[in-house]
This record gives C-alpha cells, sequence and structure tokens, in this order.
C-alpha cells in the first residue's frame, strides 16, 4: 500500500469533485476505460470526490461528454506539481534545498543518548560517566565507537552485567543489565556463626549443628549471634569451630506513616488563559511569545512538540508551550472517617509491596492522631521470618577466656 501510494506520489495526482445524474455509469465507463479512481467518497446523490492520476483525468473529458457529469479540480498532489511551484519560484526551490541541506547536516550528530535499563540502574550516572567521556550530545556520529564504549561501560562498572550500545537515527541507544547480586555463601568447610540481619523478637530457634545463643522471646539487635560455631567445653585444651546449621524464624516489624491535611485547599479554574510560547534548541530557549502572567493564583501546563518528531530522527529542536489556567483557591474540610479509611489501605497497599516474599503477616495494628488539622496514620504490619544469615568465624585461640 505505501509502494503504491508513494508512485502515486511520484507520478503526480488530482483530487476532483463530480457532480451530475449518472454518476454510477460515470464510475462504470471510468472502469471500462481503464483509467483508475482510487479513495472515492460520494456526498450525495450526485456528487462524489476521487482521486485520479494526472494523465487518467486528462482521458476522463470524453468520459464527461458521454454521461453529461461536470468535473473540477480541488486540489493538484505529487512530486510533478511540487517541481513545477519551485519553476517559478526560485527562493522558495532555494530554501527547500537549504532545509533539506540542514536536515542532512543535522542528522550527522548524536542528539540524544537514552539508557535503557530495567530500573535498577541509575540513569543519570552512567549519562554523567558518559559525559565525562565526551559520550553525549552534539558528538559526531563517526566519532562515535561503539565497542569503546561497551568496553568502557563493562570495565569501569563492576555493577553491569551486559551492555550493547548501537546508532539508531541521531539516538545513541545503550542497553544495559546489572549484574545479579548472589549472596556469598559459606562453604560447608568454613566455620561460621549464624547472626540477625535485622532487629527482631525470636520467635523458635532450630539449632542443626552449632549452639543456639538465644531462645524465644529475646530481643536480638542486628549482627547479634544466633547459633554459635564455637563449641566450647572444659575436657577440651580449645574450642571445637563448627559449620553454624540451623533456621531462625522471628517477629519483625514493618511501619508507614501517612500524612493528610483534613482541610485542604483546591484549585477551581475559571476558563481564564494565558500563553506563552519558546522555542527550544539544544539547551538554549527563545522567547517567542512573552508576557507577565496576569492572575495571582494559577496551574501551570507545559506540552513540548518537536519539530522533527520521529522515532529515527531526533534533532532537539522543539516549541514550548506555557499554559497558565486562572484558578480561585478554595478550602475543603474532608471527612476524617473517610480519610482514616483511606490513608489506612494506602498505607497497607505500600507496605505490603514492600515486604519480602514468602513471609507471613502476623497482625497489623493501625493508630491515627490528630495535629494542627493534620492526620497522622501510622501503619504497624508485624511478620514472621527468616532473620539468620551465616558469618565467617573469625576466632583468636589466643584470647583467653
Amino acid at each position: 500500500m505505501l509502494v503504491i501510494r508513494l508512485w502515486n506520489y511520484l507520478r503526480g495526482y488530482v483530487i476532483i469533485k463530480v457532480e451530475g445524474l449518472t454518476l454510477e455509469r460515470f464510475i462504470n465507463l471510468a472502469i471500462t476505460k481503464d483509467i483508475y479512481l482510487w479513495d472515492i467518497y460520494r456526498h450525495d446523490y450526485t456528487t462524489l470526490e476521487a482521486k485520479v492520476s494526472i494523465k487518467g483525468f486528462k482521458a476522463l473529458r470524453n468520459v464527461m461528454k458521454k454521461v453529461g457529469c461536470r468535473s473540477n479540480i480541488i486540489e493538484k498532489k505529487g512530486f510533478p506539481f511540487l517541481i513545477h511551484r519551485f519553476k517559478y519560484r526560485k527562493m522558495l526551490a532555494f530554501g527547500f534545498i537549504v532545509s533539506l541541506g540542514i536536515i542532512f547536516f543535522l542528522t550527522s550528530f548524536i542528539w540524544t543518548v537514552d539508557i535503557v535499563s530495567n530500573g535498577e540502574i541509575k540513569e543519570d550516572y552512567l549519562l554523567e560517566f558518559l559525559k565525562r567521556n565526551n559520550v553525549k550530545p552534539g558528538i559526531k556520529k563517526n566519532e562515535v565507537k561503539i565497542n569503546n564504549i561497551e568496553r568502557m561501560l563493562l570495565e569501569s562498572m563492576d555493577t553491569l552485567s551486559y551492555v550493547h550500545a548501537d546508532i539508531v537515527g541521531t539516538k545513541l541507544l545503550i542497553e544495559v543489565k546489572k549484574r545479579d547480586e548472589i549472596p556469598e555463601k559459606v562453604n560447608k568447610n568454613i566455620p561460621c556463626n549464624i547472626i540477625a540481619d535485622k532487629k527482631a523478637v525470636i520467635e523458635k530457634v532450630i539449632a542443626k549443628n552449632g549452639k543456639a545463643e538465644v531462645e524465644k522471646g529475646d530481643i536480638v539487635k542486628k549482627g547479634q549471634v544466633l547459633i554459635s560455631g564455637v563449641l566450647k567445653d572444659e575436657r577440651m585444651e580449645s574450642p571445637l569451630l563448627v559449620h553454624s546449621e540451623g533456621n531462625i524464624l522471628a517477629r519483625t516489624y514493618y511501619k508507614k506513616l501517612i500524612k493528610e491535611p483534613i482541610v485542604k485547599t483546591i484549585k477551581e479554574e475559571t476558563g481564564k488563559k494565558f500563553v506563552t510560547k519558546e522555542t527550544k534548541i539544544g539547551d538554549k530557549r527563545i522567547h517567542l511569545i512573552d508576557g507577565e502572567i496576569p492572575f495571582k493564583h494559577y496551574k501551570e501546563i507545559i506540552t513540548n512538540k518537536k519539530v522533527f518528531d520521529s522515532k529515527v530522527v531526533d534533532i532537539p529542536i522543539e516549541i514550548i508551550k506555557h499554559e497558565y489556567r486562572e484558578v480561585n483557591l478554595k478550602k475543603v474540610t474532608r471527612n476524617v472517617d473517610s480519610l482514616k479509611k483511606i490513608t489506612s489501605i494506602e498505607g497497607t497497599k505500600i507496605l505490603m509491596k514492600e515486604l519480602p516474599k514468602g513471609i507471613k503477616v502476623n497482625s497489623k495494628d493501625v493508630r491515627y492522631s490528630i495535629e494542627d488539622n493534620i492526620l497522622t496514620t501510622t501503619i504497624n504490619i508485624e511478620v514472621i521470618e527468616e532473620i539468620g544469615k551465616k558469618e565467617k568465624i573469625n576466632y583468636n585461640y589466643n584470647k583467653e577466656d
């Protein structure tokens, strides 16, 4: 379909309006004469619009006479008409050629550097790192060495496991993946303790190897030894060091605070607007329509429209529209009971997303307080989870017990 449209544009065509009482006969006779009509649109019983090639339009004259219809050209389209206009408008042709030259010149540069990641990589940090190494918007395409960029990122950043760079139009796309963090495992032959990885209240201790140092109900802090791999006995000259094994379940707590004003200020639009426009070329801005905002209270809506809006060509020239809408400020007192329900549900949803997978929720406690017209909702969730992690033993045999 695209090829046909391009071919019609190169040959040139006209959009015609045909009027008469024998439109069906007109279409049938055109078909028998091998005159191709397309995009036929019928306005009513006596009028239609259609597209036809330049050659076909000339051949339609005899058809019109036979069927008693009349036609006129609504619009001329295609390359031949464009050339014809340029023939008599030299400045327009010159401007067109200059514009094409500028576009081709601009497309020889990289104007956008995009980082594609799974969200675990700080894209601003990567862009700043690339900028320090002269990989930034405005660099010539022939100065961009893809292999060098990939190697530089992998060698400089240990957190990256995969880097792929590619030039698409005027964009430099860099896809990165973060290296999976594998918890350090302690070899079975190496003596170790099991320590707490967070503050908690012990619920259950199962020591499969080593000595349990805590019991149910104990409050432990982060880093405290839960199962010791240092076994002491009066009959032994020195302690026996073992590789601790076991499970420690404990009660831990997750907390979330949400604050909401009881009296809230809302903005109601009056319908009055004030608009300014500016052109942004790279980092520079040129004001097209300027002036002082005539409203005391307003909200601003910014819309950006790129001059060259393409997935391939991304030249940093855009028109920025600032629309200021006048608003009246109105204070609304919200229902406290409804606000409590809303904040409780919102806080619980946030907390549930933060919880590690596979842990058991034991209980939930929600408390409210009001101060200075601010409702503070505190959600505490108690869970049962495994808190032990292994740590190598560095035992000093010369130390006295």
